[in-house]
């Protein structure tokens, strides 16, 4: 296989698996000076969409030497696991493990708090147009766990953010105490516009097979990360604080332990 194929992602379509097997395709230093595997499937998200990446480890099959993954991103479909050999002295057997099973372990507590802060921006967008905020377009979300927000395209009046910022915390965590499923399914671009309310983003290509997100009967989006199975598990939200400048609002939020 060469290293252009895309790594198949499985999170895409079972967010909540946390333990998986693969292949092992390369293992190599980068110019970086960062160590990194490359495998034909992968249940680690890698940072983007506004999510960090997922943690964990490898090990390769009938050995108990497990590879440290701290960082994972992605490039043309390729997935990089960087990390460190938790036994320096056994490097050689990821060194000679090309196309030996391995096997994959994601950090439970961290993916769990990544979904709930992703799962959280999402439901802001319903809120946001049950509070009167429905001219908000929404734009990139920052969902980290150090200061996560939601940035939307137009403005709140300067006398209204208090009041509005109140509404929003009320009718989120009602919507969150209420619950709901929530799906991940690719389908085809006609499909995925009825799904999102009748259109997608720009950047989305017509004819394309997009990833949709799906928090219970609101309406879906475009989404590559990973999510909660129903809302209540995110708990509750506070809204912290909005503002808007130069024709942009953002609101900053966090979740609940």
């Amino acid at each position: 296989m060469e290293l252009t194929t895309p790594t198949k992602l499985e999170y895409y379509d079972q967010m909540l698996k946390l333990q998986s097997k693969a292949t092992l395709l390369l293992y190599f230093k980068g110019d970086d000076g960062r160590k990194a595997l490359i495998l034909d499937s992968t249940i680690f998200h890698p940072q983007g969409g506004g999510q960090p990446s997922d943690t964990g480890f490898v090990c390769v099959a009938n050995s108990n030497h497990r590879f440290c993954v701290r960082d994972v991103r992605s490039k043309d479909g390729v997935v990089f696991h960087y990390g460190v050999p938790e036994d320096s002295s056994r490097e050689s057997e990821l060194e000679q493990g090309k196309g030996k099973e391995v096997f994959l372990q994601v950090d439970e507590a961290r993916r769990r708090l990544n979904s709930r802060l992703h799962s959280a921006g999402h439901l802001l967008d319903v809120c946001k147009k049950n509070v009167g905020l429905g001219h908000l377009e929404p734009g990139k979300g920052y969902h980290f766990p150090d200061g996560p927000f939601v940035e939307y395209k137009g403005t709140v009046p300067p006398n209204e953010l208090q009041n509005k910022q109140k509404e929003i915390e009320v009718e989120v965590n009602s919507l969150i105490s209420k619950g709901g499923k929530v799906y991940a399914s690719v389908l085809p671009y006609e499909e995925a516009a009825q799904l999102c309310g009748g259109s997608l983003p720009d950047y989305i290509p017509p004819g394309s097979n997009p990833r949709i997100i799906k928090l219970g009967d609101y309406p879906g989006c475009p989404c590559g990360g990973t999510h909660v199975s129903d809302i209540s598990e995110i708990i509750s939200m506070k809204v912290s604080q909005i503002r808007t400048k130069k024709g942009m609002t953002k609101v900053f939020y966090t979740v609940g332990t």
